[in-house]
């Protein structure tokens, strides 16, 4: 079996390799796609620790289960409005955003 990545060695590299450079259309969607699984998790860890249900959390802010849903799973892209409403309605903890 031979193996195709052999020169590989970080995983930077990978990404190069799969996805193309930083900047490269293909490897922007990835990221994109990447930091909303990202938030997705964060929610989700912070809804468990507030003891709240998917079903419970999309009351308080006024959404459906089936769109928690979606966001936890990174399926969903949210507008910045709708991820406040979550973080500090929903689950009563406050967002800070930061641009590097």
């Amino acid at each position: 079996m031979k193996v195709e990545n052999e020169q590989i060695k970080t995983f930077n590299q990978h990404l190069d390799q799969r996805y193309g450079a930083n900047g490269t259309e293909k490897r922007v969607n990835f990221e994109i796609k990447a930091k909303s699984f990202a938030i997705g998790e964060l929610i989700k860890e912070e809804r468990k620790l507030a003891n709240l249900t998917q079903e419970e959390l999309a009351n308080k802010v006024g959404a459906k289960k089936s769109f928690i849903s979606r966001i936890e799973n990174g399926h969903s892209d949210i507008q910045l409005s709708t991820l406040y409403k979550l973080i500090e309605l929903g689950l009563g903890r406050k967002i800070n955003l930061t641009i590097q």
